[in-house]
């Protein structure tokens, strides 16, 4: 069994809503509620806590809210709302798992959350992380943008979410700063500096994260041709 920690306390300027990320209307659903019903419906998922942003009136997510999920203000920083949201989970700890998902991939799917826990549960891993290989080509330049390398994309993965942890790597890796925690651009890296074994768990690009107005659209097209595929 797993607790579930979605991560919806971004504000969303570049989306240029003027509300919250999360609160942003997707095939009719607030999009952090897309991300919630999916590891509901996942029977190893036994709790889920929403992270909300820090200051937001906890009303504006009452009324989509299902039942049996917390929901707790989350942090400046995205690892500092993780710990929030962990110390909110309550029981746990040792090789329990803990998933941690971004709201702003609404895309995601019970079969990628089962093969991300699958893999955390094996031994000598201390987190799994969903991610899509590298298809661009990618070049390495100064603060001046001259090229000063081309790295090899053959080993290069595109890290999305859900991230799985071991409980306890999970709550040793964020009991460091709040300086360390601004520098994690995922929690996995926070594993990483200390040691942790973490292994990839290979995902579709269609498990997209929602940052601009042109991402939520695909987003749409993408969420009608999968239920059109369900329904057909």
């Amino acid at each position: 069994m797993a607790v579930a920690l979605v991560l919806a306390a971004g504000l969303g300027e570049r989306l240029g809503l003027g509300c919250p990320k999360a609160l942003a209307e997707l095939a009719g659903r607030p999009l952090w509620r897309h991300s919630v019903d999916a590891l509901g419906a996942v029977p190893a998922i036994e709790r889920i806590v929403l992270a909300t942003p820090p200051g937001q009136d906890a009303d504006a997510f009452a009324p989509s809210m299902p039942a049996g999920v917390i929901a707790v203000p989350g942090g400046a920083v995205r690892s500092e709302s993780v710990r929030l949201a962990l110390a909110a989970a309550g029981a746990g700890g040792g090789d329990s798992l803990v998933l941690v998902h971004d709201a702003a991939r609404p895309l995601l799917t019970a079969e990628i959350v089962q093969a991300t826990l699958a893999a955390a549960a094996r031994d000598g891993v201390d987190a799994a992380i969903a991610a899509t290989p590298v298809t661009d080509t990618i070049k390495q330049a100064n603060g001046d943008g001259v090229v000063l390398r081309t790295l090899d994309r053959s080993g290069l993965w595109s890290i999305q979410t859900p991230q799985v942890f071991r409980h306890a790597a999970l709550e040793r890796a964020l009991d460091v700063s709040v300086e360390v925690l601004a520098e994690a651009t995922d929690d996995a890296w926070l594993v990483e500096r200390m040691g942790g074994s973490v292994v990839i768990v290979p995902s579709p690009r269609e498990n997209m994260k929602v940052t601009t107005p042109l991402d939520l659209n695909l987003a749409e097209l993408l969420l009608a041709r999968r239920d059109e595929r369900v329904l057909g």
